[in-house]
């Protein structure tokens, strides 16, 4: 009988967030190019006589113990389809920033998702794990997925990419987190303020820049870096702009990066972490190590793309009774 089950899960950095303009249900159409990379939450998950939730790492106070965790929503979810009460011990080593728009929370909802359903042992299909994993949230089946994939709708629909070799990162984390919704509230304000209008009648449908799917697919930094910097505001993100209006300070952070040697700067996601492009592995030691004496972040982080997605880590079997 398996006594626990550890599902280590990847963070995401978006190397494109292309976003269309507000459809009427106040949701926006990506084109999500998202990258696995090497920073990782461990979710172990264990027989329990109720549901409930311990974590342990960095801001760990900040991750709720409640039912609006994403990783008790994905065991509540999970063990309904299957008629199993969702009785589960899930602890949550957390590595990946908290609310740094890195995908921790959708991390934590797809490693519980895949430990629980090893645990239960419930058979359930790829297909429908990526199923919930879209009920749970739009970064969700990514982070069960991992590598690189371009994420349509609201992101969750992915098609995987080919990636033709090791892109080296790092993040700047930031003290504080910046709210979703408010970044996407911010970024129609600013294109109403503009005044080309914020809705899908305003805004193109959005597209993958393909000269950054290129540079993916050569594997080359140099042209992954002319890519990054390429979008209207001079970022592959869309949301850029909107974080950098609510958090001011983020430009300085930028601006250190670069400044540092790092070939391409960019928010990550929603922010407020930003990413920085290096040439290879040294380079990224160095623009860390400049980050980190700047002032201008909490702490800095190196790691590499493309990653893993969740993946079963530790495997603990209970000795059969005599």
């Amino acid at each position: 009988m398996i006594d626990s089950i550890a599902v280590r899960v990847p963070a995401k950095v978006n190397a494109q967030l292309a976003v269309g303009g507000r459809r009427p249900d106040g949701f926006h159409d990506l084109a999500n190019v998202f990258l696995a990379v090497g920073l990782y939450d461990e979710i172990t998950v264990t027989p329990a006589d109720e549901l409930r939730i311990t974590v342990e790492g960095p801001d760990a106070d900040q991750v709720p113990r409640d039912r609006t965790n994403l990783a008790a929503r994905a065991a509540e979810l999970l063990a309904a389809r299957h008629g199993i009460e969702p009785r589960v011990h899930l602890h949550i080593a957390k590595d990946i920033p908290v609310a740094g728009g890195m995908a921790g929370g959708s991390a934590d909802g797809a490693g519980a998702l895949l430990a629980c359903d090893a645990l239960w042992n419930t058979g359930a299909t790829r297909e429908e794990l990526l199923d919930i994993c879209a009920e749970l949230g739009s970064d969700v089946p990514f982070s069960l997925v991992g590598g690189a994939a371009l994420g349509r709708g609201r992101g969750e629909l992915l098609t995987p990419l080919t990636v033709g070799g090791t892109f080296h990162w790092v993040f700047a984390v930031a003290d504080g987190g910046l709210s979703t919704p408010a970044v996407y509230g911010e970024c129609d304000r600013l294109r109403a303020e503009r005044g080309a209008g914020d809705t899908i009648d305003d805004v193109p449908a959005p597209e993958p820049s393909a000269a950054l799917l290129d540079a993916l697919r050569a594997g080359d930094a140099t042209a992954l870096a002319a890519a990054l910097t390429a979008g209207p505001d001079g970022s592959s993100n869309d949301l850029q702009a909107a974080a950098v209006s609510l958090r001011p300070s983020l430009a300085d952070t930028l601006r250190a990066g670069t400044t540092a040697g790092a070939l391409a700067s960019l928010v990550s996601g929603s922010g407020p972490t930003c990413a920085f492009l290096a040439k290879d592995a040294a380079g990224a030691e160095q623009v860390a190590t400049a980050l980190a004496a700047s002032g201008t972040c909490r702490t800095a982080r190196v790691a590499a793309s493309p990653a893993a997605g969740a993946t079963v880590v530790r495997e603990d079997r209970r000795a059969p009774s005599a």
